[in-house]
């Protein structure tokens, strides 16, 4: 797991891990259970409530998804059905995986009128064999995402394994970080996704995730399946 720096407090989540009202008054009745734990619900909504009395910034966020664990762009996607459904233009430029037919890419399909979806990429960089190809492609694909981004067309943009091109120096690094710093508008979210993502991107970000990998079935060999993996 990556050691993020600690720039902010962790959300609230007061009472998590703890024991039931049951396992701690084994000796109370079911309506005393009942009526404790109402009491304990009141106070910690009265104390959310206090909590969220206090949030009074929206803003369009930087967010990554990093991290060995499988999950990144699925989150990214998770977080572009979202919006949606709230009926926002989202657009997507994905960085690596263009030569794969994908399941989102085929369900994004059906809200032409909301989604632009640009597969810029060509491959994994082993697929490819050529580094300045990649470099090239990496290119475009940032150009395109810029121009998304400052379009003022699209609530959400999702750089789909952005973090890949920045881990292999093919964007720099300091130039992304520039652009998401000054000339992202305030109104737009831009998702990023990829392992290794570097410090300074984590740094500059409202919001980062570290995918964890516990258990994954390609160490049992078992291959990329439709519908879970592509």
């Amino acid at each position: 797991m990556l050691d993020f720096p600690k720039f902010n407090q962790e959300p609230d989540r007061s009472g998590e891990g703890e024991q039931p009202v049951s396992d701690k008054h084994p000796d109370l009745s079911e309506e005393e259970l009942n009526a404790r734990h109402a009491e304990k619900m009141r106070k910690k909504k009265a104390a959310r409530d206090k909590i969220m009395a206090t949030k009074t910034i929206e803003k369009g966020l930087t967010i990554v998804h990093t991290g060995k664990g499988k999950g990144k762009s699925t989150a990214g996607f998770g977080m572009l059905f979202r919006s949606l459904g709230h009926g926002h233009r989202v657009g997507v430029v994905q960085f690596v995986k263009g030569r794969i037919e994908t399941g989102e890419r085929k369900a994004l399909e059906r809200f032409s009128d909301l989604v632009t979806v640009k597969r810029m990429g060509e491959g994994f960089t082993w697929e490819t064999q050529d580094r300045q190809r990649d470099i090239d492609a990496a290119r475009q694909a940032w150009e395109a995402a810029k121009e998304m981004i400052t379009s003022g067309e699209y609530r959400l943009v999702l750089c789909d394994e952005l973090n890949i091109v920045l881990r292999y120096d093919y964007l720099p690094i300091e130039e992304v970080v520039d652009f998401l710093k000054n000339e992202k508008p305030d109104d737009v979210h831009v998702v990023i996704t990829g392992r290794n993502a570097k410090d300074e991107l984590i740094e500059v970000a409202d919001l980062v995730t570290d995918m964890t990998q516990v258990k994954h079935p390609f160490r049992s060999g078992v291959k990329p399946q439709e519908g879970i993996e592509f």
